[in-house]
């Protein structure tokens, strides 16, 4: 009579609990990575108190609509360029701007561009590298009525 006398790899019980542990370790683990650095990285409230934001709304929009306004954006050799146009093309000049340059997937290194009415556009100097940016603008017309708009800037 022969008898097996195998010391090689044996699954037992206690590995396939270690296992089975690890892996779900391994899987919370990274999904706790992931949720702290989408709540660090949040840019917060667009507003302070979003129904109160909210019962304005449909004027505010109309009166900006009315406007007529369009706005372009670009960056060349350092320089933002933010190009408002009335409904005949002609370069508007604003009574107030107000402008948040930033990365569109966080708040960290946000700028506020010194804008410059010349050459009818507003231009400031700013450092941004290649990817996807947001302007933040908010302007008010000659006659008081206020303009705010998101403007997307894609570097390549």
């Amino acid at each position: 009579m022969t008898q097996d006398n195998h010391k090689g790899f044996r699954m037992t019980g206690r590995k396939v609990l270690i296992i089975a542990v690890s892996s779900f370790g391994v899987i919370l683990a990274a999904n706790l990575t992931l949720a702290f650095n989408a709540v660090s990285t949040f840019p917060g409230l667009e507003v302070d108190n979003s129904f109160v934001a909210s019962q304005n709304f449909n004027e505010e929009l109309a009166e900006q609509l009315a406007l007529g306004w369009n706005v372009k954006a670009s960056h060349d050799d350092g320089i933002l360029t933010l190009a408002i146009t009335d409904p005949d093309g002609q370069p508007v000049q604003v009574a107030h701007l107000d402008a948040v340059l930033g990365a569109a997937t966080h708040v960290r290194n946000d700028q506020i561009p010194d804008f410059r009415f010349t050459g009818g556009a507003y231009r400031a100097p700013v450092e941004i590298g290649p990817g996807n940016w947001n302007i933040r603008m908010h302007a008010v017309s000659a006659e008081g009525t206020e303009f705010r708009q998101r403007v997307v800037l894609h570097l390549r």
